[in-house]
């Protein structure tokens, strides 16, 4: 049996008889002794294997990541690592027993991704990801651990449901026994934590499997876990604090770092309009400004256009012409229009529009010398906000404005219910059971873009972390909803009867929330792609090149689900 993990055994130990296990490191022969790193989930320790033990030829046979069992006594090393938690201490060796011999392993430090993904449980060997699943876990645990404390009863909901599209596709499963209809896999188990609510749980939590099935980045997977959470009875602002405090006892506990108390909070319509985003990087400046002084000026550039910019100093002479029209073939990409520009240097101006202007004009611009003035004009408020502010996040990261030791958390709140889709039709910003505000109530069935909701994200570094509403909890309400959103009373009672007859037997008021817990696992540990902090993720085509699917199946099994697959 083993007596301690490998990276427990210190000073302390010496002396003593042990026994352990785990792969083998590192094996190298040096001064007629054999010398191996031996390691398992708690780290290294040396083993040492003296020339005179009958089994020291057989020792140097061993190969790399071979698993083995030795057992010796802990003595002091000669010459100490302090650069690991053992290096002060070896074990002399009485005896190896190989337990699997490992062939030379197919991946490196170097492989590439479809590689490291095949052999995944390979590239999880490595020190990185064992202290990156570590983490995860202990996260877990400190979640569970505070909402356990507030009140809060875990619960399990189904992951065999019923297809009602949120805006991405549902993965369906097909019902053997119902030939011809299918379950479909949960994008969020939001009306059955609405129906907890009804079912008088008063808190609930899950750490929720979620699948969606939409085109992929990297901070997005078809699989993904959900901190998900809901409570009755509770006002915005009290149910804020609760999950504000989630995060700084996560954040405290696992990085040391102190959380605003409470975290600041920003109207949405104030995020688009200074940072041309509802989840703005507010650790350094270059405010959004919207510009009315270019409306007289005729040319179509800014006929009937709302103008937007930024204003950067450029000491140091970055922005050449090269680098601005990299700017603007971003800007683009990012649904803008175009980019325009002026530059004051040693007092005299240039750019893209400077025939346009007058001195006039020049000088309500009021450009320091060394500034660049970026500009773009679009027919739509949000689409020249939202471009500039992407372009805002490109010149923070190339003149290095982003301040790294800033943990800005900040709640954006008061959304808009509702939002015009591209083809001129009315859809849910978040999803149409977010609760709009009381006062707009009455603007629901004649000016429903004016009504704004009670829903709120959780922010930082321009990541949105997770976010949630108040729920609407009045029949009526909820019908209205669905008459703007043009859902049919039959379809209303196709996909949402349950709910709607559940608002009949005393629903409470409710609200949630629901966090990506890869989306937290990835500030926690600084990574950019979500695929690091999942075990066994899926590329970016949602392929699994380890388990080799999705796969095809035989004809025997489709025909018994009454399936046929057409080209």
């Amino acid at each position: 049996m083993r007596t301690y993990y490998n990276g427990e055994i210190t000073k302390a130990n010496l002396g003593e008889a042990v026994t352990l296990f785990g792969w083998v490191n590192k094996i190298r022969k040096l001064g007629g002794l054999i010398f191996i790193d031996l390691r398992d989930t708690s780290g290294i320790v040396q083993v040492v294997v003296r020339p005179e033990m009958d089994f020291f030829e057989f020792a140097e046979t061993i190969t790399n990541e071979s698993v083995i069992k030795i057992t010796g006594k802990v003595i002091l090393r000669e010459s100490p690592n302090y650069k690991i938690p053992t290096g002060e201490i070896e074990v002399d060796t009485d005896s190896i027993e190989l337990l699997s011999k490992s062939d030379p392993l197919p991946i490196d430090k170097n492989s590439n991704d479809e590689i490291r993904l095949k052999y995944r449980y390979l590239d999880l060997r490595r020190e990185e990801f064992q202290k990156i699943f570590k983490t995860k876990s202990k996260v877990l645990s400190i979640v569970r651990n505070y909402l356990n404390e507030n009140h809060f009863i875990e619960c399990e909901t189904p992951v065999l449901c019923k297809s009602t599209p949120e805006g991405a596709r549902d993965y369906l499963v097909p019902s053997r026994i119902f030939k011809g209809e299918f379950y479909a896999l949960p994008q969020s188990p939001q009306i059955l934590k609405q129906l907890l609510m009804v079912a008088g749980m008063d808190r609930y939590y899950q750490i929720a499997k979620c699948f969606r099935d939409e085109d992929l980045r990297a901070d997005r997977q078809p699989e993904f876990t959900q901190i998900d959470i809901e409570t009755s009875f509770l006002e915005q602002d009290e149910l804020l604090s609760i999950l504000e405090g989630l995060y700084r006892k996560v954040f405290k506990e696992i990085l040391n770092v102190d959380l605003p108390n409470p975290f600041p909070k920003m109207k949405y319509d104030d995020a688009i309009r200074d940072y041309g985003s509802d989840k703005p990087d507010t650790r350094f400046g270059l405010k959004l400004e919207h510009f009315d002084l270019f409306k007289n000026i005729d040319s179509p550039l800014f006929s009937n256009k709302y103008v937007v910019g930024i204003r950067v100093k450029d000491e140091s002479g970055f922005y050449s012409r090269k680098k601005i029209d990299e700017a603007t073939e971003y800007i683009k990409k990012h649904g803008g229009s175009n980019l325009l520009f002026i530059k004051k240097n040693n007092n005299e101006y240039s750019g893209s529009i400077l025939k346009l202007l007058d001195e006039k004009t020049l000088e309500e611009l009021n450009l320091e010398n060394s500034e660049v003035l970026f500009l773009t004009t679009h027919d739509s408020y949000l689409k020249a906000s939202n471009s500039m502010g992407s372009l805002r996040l490109k010149v923070g990261s190339d003149l290095g404005l982003i301040d790294r030791t800033i943990y800005d958390f900040k709640w954006i709140y008061e959304f808009p219910l509702f939002e015009l889709s591209d083809d001129g039709s009315i859809s849910s910003t978040h999803h149409p059971f977010t609760r709009p505000l009381k006062e707009h109530e009455k603007y629901l069935l004649s000016d429903p873009l004016k009504v704004y909701s009670y829903a709120y994200d959780m922010v930082a570094f321009g990541y949105e972390l997770g976010g949630g509403s108040l729920r609407i909890y009045d029949n009526d309400i909820q019908k209205k909803v669905f008459e703007v959103l043009n859902i049919s009373e039959e379809q209303q009672r196709a996909k949402f009867g349950y709910l709607l007859d559940a608002m009949n037997y005393g629903f409470p008021p409710h609200g949630g929330a629901a966090f990506g817990l890869e989306r937290l696992m990835m500030v926690l540990t600084g990574t950019d792609n979500i695929r690091d902090v999942i075990m066994f993720p899926k590329t970016t085509t949602a392929q699994d090149l380890m388990l080799d699917c999705p796969s095809e199946v035989d004809d025997s099994q489709l025909e018994e689900l009454g399936i046929a697959i057409r080209k």
